[in-house]
This record gives C-alpha cells, structure tokens and sequence, in this order.
C-alpha cells in the first residue's frame, strides 16, 4: 500500500477540531486541546532527547490546556509531510508530520472504543 497522507485538511474553529481526511478513506477529528497537548516540539517534550516519532499515551490523560493555548491561531503546511500549527498563546513550534497525527487519531480511537 502506499504511503497514507491527508487527502483534506480542515481546521473548524467553533468545534474546535482538526478534520482530515486521509487517501485510504480514513477521517479524524482532532480536538484542539488534544493536539497542544500532545505537540510534539522540543520545548513541550522537555528537550530533544523525549522526541519519540508517536504520541505519548499520557497526552490522552493530563489536564487540558487553558482556554488561549488550545484555541487556534494558524495552520501552515510544512514541505509536503507535515502541518505547522500555531495557538494562540504564541506557541508556534511544532511541526506534526503525518504519521504523527494519524497516530494521534489511531490513540484517540482506540480510547473511544
């Protein structure tokens, strides 16, 4: 099968969620407070050495963000494998490739089955 990437991005700011849709038919919904949370930036990991290429499963449990940092600000594509998401406590700095949010939406289902 060839690589899965999102067909589709949408950022929907009242229902605070990401949608993708990716190319093998698959559709996420992303929770803002989920995706801060879960940034996978050095500052957020608490330095390079934490980086790992999935999602901790904690960043399913701790508390949510306060209300400015999960509200989003802006969305930028980096390159062609990955999503640049700025909130708007000024946080601009991770960069969530496409395995990682598919991740993220594989966790986030496996949780809610």
């Amino acid at each position: 099968m060839s690589e899965i990437i999102p067909k589709s991005i949408t950022a929907n700011r009242k229902q605070a969620r990401l949608f993708i849709e990716w190319n093998d038919g698959t559709q996420s919904a992303l929770p803002f407070d989920l995706l801060r949370n879960a940034c996978p930036c050095a500052q957020c990991r608490g330095g390079h050495e934490n980086m790992k290429p999935d999602p901790d499963p904690s960043m399913f449990i701790i508390p949510l963000m306060a209300a400015n940092a999960a509200r989003l600000k802006g969305l930028e594509m980096v390159g062609n494998y990955a999503l640049n998401i700025e909130w708007e406590d000024g946080h601009k700095y991770g960069i969530y490739n496409w395995g990682y949010l598919r991740a993220l939406h594989e966790e986030l289902q496996s949780r809610s089955a």
